[in-house]
């Protein structure tokens, strides 16, 4: 299994190019962050990122959600984010690296659990705040230069989606992939063949 990493600073339209690779039958496994502010808000507690527990509870439901899709049938999956991206989150944060999370970017690296090409979608240039999203544009593109680090560190090569029509960067990363690995045979049990 082929499993890509889509990721990029908070507004640049990564989350609008996964529902469209999804609608065109691609396995996409969900990000955990957006999940796991919407819970804790849910339990009143308005900003669970101040909180050092925070990092640790993106990295674990990120790994269930990983595991969880190793199972599924697919030749290939996008998965919205990874574990460098929550130590990026940890960096921007000032948190320090936590047992578990350390564990986690070990695991990742040392089973090469994702490809070595990630998909990193640029900024658009301006952010459209949610309840998950309250960063300024300023603090969006701070946010994306630690996120390259962190990647590059872990000596993932990055190809960036730049800004265009969100036809024009899925029809971009779906031509990165295919020019190295061809298309993937749909099997019987991809969403787009199920009824």
């Amino acid at each position: 299994m082929k499993r890509f990493i889509i990721t990029g600073a908070p507004g640049a339209g990564k989350t609008v190019i996964l529902r469209q690779l999804e609608l065109d039958g691609f396995s996409v496994v969900e990000e955990a962050a957006t999940d796991v502010i919407a819970a804790a808000q849910a339990n009143r507690i308005p900003e669970p990122w101040t909180n050092p527990s925070f990092v640790d509870d993106i990295a674990r439901l990120q790994r269930d959600r990983q595991i969880r899709a190793s199972h599924l049938p697919d030749e290939l999956q996008f998965h919205d984010r990874s574990v460098v991206c929550t130590a990026a989150l940890a960096v921007y944060l000032g948190f320090p690296f936590t047992p578990f999370l350390s564990g986690e970017l070990e695991r990742i690296t040392k089973d090469a659990i994702y490809e070595q090409r990630v998909f990193f979608v640029r900024s658009l240039g301006f952010i459209v705040p949610t309840e998950a999203r309250r960063i300024t544009l300023a603090e969006a593109q701070r946010f994306e230069k630690i996120h390259e680090e962190a990647y590059r560190d872990l000596r993932f090569e990055l190809f960036f989606v730049e800004p265009g029509t969100v036809q024009e960067r899925v029809d971009a990363i779906k031509a990165a992939i295919y020019a190295n690995f061809g298309a993937p045979r749909k099997s019987k049990f991809s969403k787009k063949n199920r009824g």
